[in-house]
């Protein structure tokens, strides 16, 4: 009976560990590098903090951490998703009418609409299940979010992720980008689809 409890015992912290265990784009450094407001440039390893809306930037073995208010702008090369990151450093307003500078990552540019986003990590929490032992202990289970954001006559407007919502964005031309979605299989709420779903737009727009 107790080698079962031990053996119990040790896969439930191999569950525990496994769910906090996998690190995410913004807890590891990147190859990169940052402009600021004064003008000048930094070329090293980056580590971002969109939650305080900071950025680390280490040259030569020194670290230093900089404010989107002293920052333009920074990019990355992300091995996580595979491929070059741009962040640019906005004025908006998170809660009331005070806009401060914060970072926001540049999906998709356009004449018509701009696709940002700002990504934040949640956590989902599951009890264990009941067993012949009782219950087994809370294991939480780390997720990649993302909040959208759409950019058209130089407004910034968080999208709601419903379907009715980019419908309403995309309009005048919603025919083409149903068809569009359908056919490609896109979903509305996706990284990847929205950025394309976006650039279509942009590009029938174009024409």
């Amino acid at each position: 009976m107790w080698k079962n409890l031990v053996l119990l015992a040790i896969i439930s912290l191999t569950f525990v560990f496994e769910g906090f265990s996998q690190q995410f784009p913004s807890e590891i450094w990147h190859n990169g590098k940052a402009a600021f407001t004064d003008n000048s440039l930094l070329q090293g390893r980056i580590k971002y903090d969109l939650d305080n809306n900071l950025i680390q930037v280490e040259v030569d073995g020194t670290i230093k951490t900089y404010t989107a208010q002293s920052v333009v702008s920074f990019e990355i090369f992300d091995e996580y998703y595979g491929g070059i990151r741009v962040f640019y450093s906005i004025p908006y307003a998170i809660s009331g009418n005070y806009q401060a500078p914060i970072f926001f990552e540049v999906l998709t540019e356009g004449k018509e609409i701009s696709l940002l986003c700002r990504e934040y990590l949640t956590t989902d929490y599951q009890n264990g299940r009941m067993d012949y032992y009782g219950w087994g202990p809370t294991i939480g289970s780390r997720r990649l979010m993302f909040d959208y954001y759409f950019v058209r006559d130089n407004q910034i407007e968080k999208y709601s992720t419903k379907k009715k919502d980019l419908y309403e964005v995309v309009e005048d031309r919603l025919p083409e980008i149903k068809d569009f979605m359908k056919k490609a299989k896109l979903s509305h709420d996706k990284r990847g689809d929205l950025l394309r779903i976006i650039a279509q737009y942009n590009k029938l727009k174009s024409v």
